[in-house]
């Protein structure tokens, strides 16, 4: 049996795909194939694809364009692998990516399912490097959170504390992958943590702390979308977020901070100030909740409101910080 298979779903995505399956095939852990779902391109996908002469590549094609959650199931009903990793089709992995997460697993029990590894976007540039360092600096200031096992993982998970982003940094068993049922099709936003969820169903989730995926930020999908799928996300999970919640955990309030975000990222800058006061910020997302307020005003300028909004996120930032 092939010890690993890299689902990779893509849509007209010719331009970054290859580098993703490029960085599949120079795993350190050879013993892998390549399951590339092209859900339903209309670009050069096609001739993308056809270029690679190396059997470990093997295409998938939808007729019609289904959405990633759907590419990522047809990919795990397609696998070979022992283990299944899945990988973004504009996102890159290093080089021992898979080598790191088995070595992380080797003398654990088999309670111990998936391991998932840290990743970081492709900042570059001043504004890019200001942010990143800022981020840095101020994350100094927050609680560990716990990154590893199942029901110790959960409350994080839901609280937006711990991010095992499945799409792109998760190593599972192929068996637990399917038993937990794959990713969530109904779902626009946050499929990642909702599908790591029940895969904590089925055992734990080892952690290695180390940047190992390099992501590119680009695919936001629309305020309303978000907010849409934070509603079935927390609807579904209910009990687990009132049982967290009277542990400490601020889950709600973490939700409200990433619609409010997503709703200045859009330059409406009412509706995120409605949210953003119900929100939940640790001082690693102080940067995050500034740019995408500047990014808001550059794409809707509208110099009062923002003006308004501004202060009001510089004023409660700052009563946030005082109270630390």
């Amino acid at each position: 049996m092939t010890r690993v298979s890299v689902i990779i779903p893509t849509y007209n995505r010719a331009a970054t795909l290859p580098s993703a399956i490029d960085s599949a095939l120079e795993q350190t852990v050879d013993d892998l194939e390549v399951v590339v779902v092209d859900d339903g391109s209309t670009d050069n996908t096609e001739s993308v694809l056809a270029a690679y002469d190396d059997p470990r590549v093997r295409p998938v094609v939808h007729a019609t364009n289904q959405g990633a959650n759907v590419a990522r199931n047809t990919g795990l009903e397609h696998a070979r692998g022992e283990y299944v990793a899945f990988l973004d089709s504009d996102d890159e992995w290093h080089p021992e990516k898979l080598e790191r997460q088995f070595a992380v697993l080797a003398d654990r029990s088999s309670d111990w399912v998936g391991a998932y590894c840290d990743s970081a976007y492709d900042l570059s540039g001043t504004s890019g490097w200001l942010r990143s360092a800022a981020a840095a600096v101020l994350a100094r200031g927050d609680d560990e959170p716990t990154q590893e096992g199942n029901e110790e993982l959960i409350g994080e998970i839901l609280a937006d504390n711990v991010q095992p982003g499945a799409g792109s940094t998760l190593l599972v068993r192929t068996e637990v992958a399917r038993d937990a049922g794959g990713f969530d099709e109904e779902l626009d936003r946050f499929q990642d943590p909702e599908f790591c969820l029940r895969v904590l169903e089925h055992g734990k989730l080892a952690y290695v702390d180390e940047v190992l995926v390099r992501r590119e930020d680009t695919g936001h999908p629309s305020a309303a979308i978000v907010a849409n799928a934070s509603e079935q996300y927390r609807s579904a999970y209910e009990a687990e977020i009132d049982r967290f919640e009277d542990q400490g955990y601020e889950i709600r309030s973490s939700h409200e901070l990433v619609i409010a975000k997503r709703y200045f990222a859009d330059g409406q800058f009412l509706r995120g100030a409605w949210h953003f006061r119900k929100a939940a910020a640790s001082p690693r997302a102080y940067p995050g909740v500034g740019w995408v307020a500047i990014a808001g005003v550059r794409r809707r300028p509208r110099p009062v409101v923002a003006m308004l909004v501004v202060l009001l996120i510089a004023t409660t930032l700052g009563r946030r910080v005082l109270s630390r």
